[in-house]
């Protein structure tokens, strides 16, 4: 049998520490997860969890990390399945207001972290939406499709618009009529930024 590297070891006590943060956070929230229950399910000491994340707070960090990896391959698939980059642009957001109703989703990301990571949950979110709807609406301005203004001020804005809309839709008892109005009020301000219809 082969003996693992160093790197493939560090990587499968990183994974498996993840894998049952991601499950305890997802099902008891962030402050009922104890380090001693984590460690205990992925098979590991404090020390591990010391070691790689720094804390329970690191740890939740790279949960929140792996999750928003998991939404850009969402969104990939759903801008290459829009047709347009304009159907795209809608479609990503949507995708984006959608994870609120995702229980897993709705409780680490939209709730504990904000919480608990407080303006790093602002840094995490922006450092994988901000480049690629920059870029998108780089392009639906190059195209003529929508008003000019600058890329990535206009970015920030949409992106902060739509992370306040998903926090909202997360914090109320009907989450899915907020998601449906979400959604709508998220066309309406959109669709104030279109020169031409396809």
């Amino acid at each position: 049998m082969q003996r693992k590297s160093r790197e493939e070891m560090i990587a499968s006590t990183r994974a498996r520490l993840i894998a049952a943060a991601r499950l305890a956070f997802g099902q008891k929230g962030y402050a009922a997860a104890s380090m001693d229950d984590l460690t205990a399910a992925a098979g590991l000491t404090r020390g591990a969890l010391y070691h790689h994340f720094g804390g329970k707070e690191g740890l939740l960090e790279a949960v929140v990390q792996q999750i928003d990896g998991e939404m850009r391959t969402r969104y990939e698939h759903e801008f290459a399945a829009a047709g347009t980059n304009w159907t795209g642009f809608k479609a990503c957001a949507h995708a984006y207001l959608d994870m609120a109703l995702d229980p897993e989703t709705r409780r680490i990301v939209l709730q504990d972290a904000p919480a608990v990571l407080g303006t790093r949950f602002r840094e995490i979110d922006a450092a994988s939406s901000l480049a690629p709807m920059t870029e998108s609406l780089s392009k639906l301005m190059d195209s003529g499709e929508i008003k000019r203004a600058q890329p990535e001020a206009l970015a920030r804005q949409i992106n902060g618009a739509l992370v306040d809309a998903a926090l909202w839709i997360a914090s109320v008892e009907t989450p899915e009529s907020a998601l449906a109005a979400a959604r709508e009020a998220f066309d309406v301000l959109v669709d104030g930024l279109r020169l031409k219809q396809n």
